[in-house]
């Protein structure tokens, strides 16, 4: 069936940026309708250097398929209006402000709730709705260093970096999504909604996992991990011939194939590496000893002899060779997407939920600011032209982005 499983939901979004787009593309990709609420300026990051597609910004591109997008300034009492007229055919409201900011437009939980009981609203902010730090703002690099997981990330004795990919934002965007399915599914027996409130602070704190269970149990604070692994002697990065290739080789018949491959397997019966234990207990010295041994043969090689035993290993891709790996292109993880307008043809990332029974056909454009404007407000608001025109002239909507809105760095 076409679609997707969320075919009959439809979503106000409010969001802007990387964290809630994220989140709210991934309802759209599983077939939900996604009107994106942008303010007058538009969603800063159209404007996103250095990479461009038909105008757009690549950075928006990569997080905006699949939604209908309507320009309203909630700073004017008939944008606050329209927001309640299109939750009336809404079932999720999601929006990433500073907390106190729906307050100040009367679009809060607390000033909907009673109106609209069977709305899921959620929330998406760097530090959550209350606290110490809760008008503190917020950027991912900053969310990754405050929560510890920077401290985690860099080479044994180097500095902490931030993680490559902005997952401070990702994963926020990811854990909301799993949020408002939960109280839509509270909701289908209940007919109530709930209000949500995603910090991103907590998750990439709830990231720490087992790192964090191990210092909250042992006292100890782990430090920069790098290419290894602290419970396994074997999980860590060798640099081959020709390519460095992390390997997971710490069952005994994947340390045994990886030995014979780096001619090495008078390793195995040593007393220091026997047993997996012996091996933890010894990892700097067999490290040591791995990393000469695997300089002298091929990534191919060790990549092959893992694998035939089942073990996991792989060498560390470019992006551009991630992309066009073959199992990549088989799922369907690189998409084309084709606008209305010329020179909107864009290849980004796909959907990474794969369902069997439901499925969305095909992808939407990004939408451009306000393009969905008169659209939206005729189909889901239930204006009328002459009222959309009034409002139009008023500038409480639009349907382009104000010229003066200014670049985005």
């Amino acid at each position: 069936m076409t679609g997707g499983p969320l075919t009959d939901i439809r979503v106000l979004d409010l969001t802007q940026r990387l964290a809630g787009p994220y989140g709210t593309q991934m309802l759209g990709d599983l077939g939900a309708d996604i009107i994106k609420l942008e303010p007058p300026g538009g969603d800063p990051t159209h404007r996103t250097p250095p990479h461009k597609v038909g105008g757009e910004s690549t950075y928006y591109l990569s997080v905006n398929r699949n939604k209908r997008s309507i320009i309203v300034d909630l700073k004017r009492p008939e944008g606050q209006q329209i927001v309640r007229r299109l939750l009336k055919s809404c079932d999720v409201l999601i929006e990433n402000n500073r907390p106190g900011v729906m307050a100040r437009f009367g679009l809060s939980y607390a000033d909907l709730k009673d109106e609209f009981p069977a709305l899921v609203y959620c929330s998406i902010s760097g530090f959550g709705q209350d606290g110490p730090d809760r008008d503190r703002g917020a950027l991912d690099p900053t969310v990754q260093a405050m929560s510890g997981g920077m401290s985690l990330t860099g080479e044994v004795g180097g500095k902490s970096v931030r993680a490559g990919v902005p997952i401070g934002d990702i994963c926020a965007g990811m854990v909301a999504v799993s949020g408002i399915l939960a109280a839509l599914l509270k909701r289908a027996g209940t007919g109530l909604g709930d209000y949500i409130d995603i910090s991103m602070l907590d998750v990439q704190v709830a990231m720490l996992s087992y790192q964090a269970a191990a210092y909250l149990q042992s006292g100890v604070v782990p430090g920069l991990q790098g290419r290894t692994h602290d419970s396994y002697a074997l999980s860590y990065c060798v640099a081959a011939k020709d390519a460095d290739v992390m390997i997971a080789a710490n069952q005994p018949r994947a340390f045994e194939a990886l030995m014979r491959t780096v001619g090495r397997p008078d390793l195995v019966d040593d007393p220091r590496f026997r047993t997996a234990p012996d091996r933890n207990r010894n990892k700097f010295e067999l490290r040591k000893l791995m990393d000469e041994a695997c300089a002298k043969v091929p990534a191919a090689d060790i990549i092959k002899c893992l694998h035939q035993v089942g073990a996991p290993a792989a060498t560390i891709n470019t992006i551009d060779a991630a992309l066009a790996e073959p199992q990549v292109v088989h799922r369907g993880m690189v998409v084309e997407l084709h606008g209305r307008r010329d020179g909107d043809v864009a290849r980004v990332v796909g959907n990474a939920i794969k369902t069997t029974r439901f499925v969305r056909e095909g992808y939407d454009y990004p939408p451009h600011a306000g393009e969905h404007t008169r659209a939206v407000l005729r189909e889901v608001a239930g204006l009328g032209d002459s009222d959309i025109d009034k409002l139009l002239m008023a500038g409480a909507v639009a349907e382009k982005p104000l010229e003066d809105a200014g670049a985005e760095f």
